[in-house]
């Protein structure tokens, strides 16, 4: 991966760069690596910071969209991080919503990509045949527009967690709780400052998704990739790092070093 994972009390999670802190917020079957290039791309003029979520560790009674947002929202207290961009891939865009509803103190602005919040064909509802290797890469090839996006590193990390009963457990709960945690009501009262980059072939969060984040978030703007699915930072790194780079410069002018 080429970056630190640093420790500290009780988080995980990659710093680089300085600056104008961007939080980077993985999905719910995301880890750090997904963010590599975005990373590459932005530390040299902000600061890149992307948390390890405790998805596989929280308490299953309490493994839900809220306590991650609430989760976020300690790392920031214990990073004393202020003016946050927050950056959310399909969970980890849900959890972003969650934290500003909660926790709009600190906020600048926020950026969604494949987010979950509205509706999603989530790929963490059921696994009938978890243990068939076949069928967990078919599924994980749904994710992404070109199914070579899918390696077989990423393959077997997938069947690994959802043939280890404690972390299916997690998943399916985490999957109930954002199917259950609707955020259409809320998005009318976000008025930060919204960019939505969205893949034209999200199978996962269609792009009817993105249109409806469009229109009921008050000051968003939204940017299509396409040849593109769920993970556009990973499918299409060079395309979205424009997108969202031309997007900061717009919204807040050159990044503070």
């Amino acid at each position: 991966m080429g970056y630190e994972i640093k420790s500290e009390g009780d988080f995980q999670y990659i710093e680089e760069g300085s600056g104008q802190p961007l939080i980077l917020l993985h999905g719910l079957f995301g880890a750090l690596s997904n963010w590599m290039d975005v990373v590459n791309h932005f530390s040299p003029n902000y600061r890149v910071i992307i948390p390890l979520m405790p998805i596989y560790t929280l308490p299953v009674l309490n493994t839900n969209v809220k306590a991650l947002a609430e989760f976020v929202y300690d790392f920031v207290t214990f990073k004393a991080l202020k003016d946050i961009i927050f950056v959310g891939n399909s969970l980890g865009g849900h959890v972003t919503l969650v934290y500003v509803k909660r926790h709009p103190e600190n906020v600048k602005g926020i950026v969604l990509t494949g987010s979950s919040g509205l509706y999603e064909n989530a790929m963490g509802g059921t696994f009938p045949k978890r243990e068939d290797y076949n069928y967990i890469k078919t599924k994980v090839e749904y994710t992404f527009y070109d199914p070579q996006t899918a390696t077989k590193e990423l393959v077997d990390e997938v069947y690994g967690i959802v043939n280890d009963k404690g972390k299916l457990i997690r998943i399916l709960s985490l999957a109930k709780s954002a199917i259950r945690h609707n955020m259409s009501e809320d998005l009318q009262d976000m008025k930060w400052p919204a960019c939505l980059i969205w893949g034209k072939q999200d199978t996962v969060t269609p792009p009817d998704v993105a249109e409806e984040f469009n229109r009921l978030l008050p000051n968003s703007s939204l940017y299509w990739i396409d040849q593109c699915g769920h993970a556009p930072m990973m499918e299409q790194p060079d395309q979205f790092n424009r997108l969202l780079s031309d997007w900061l410069t717009k919204q807040f002018g050159a990044s503070v070093v």
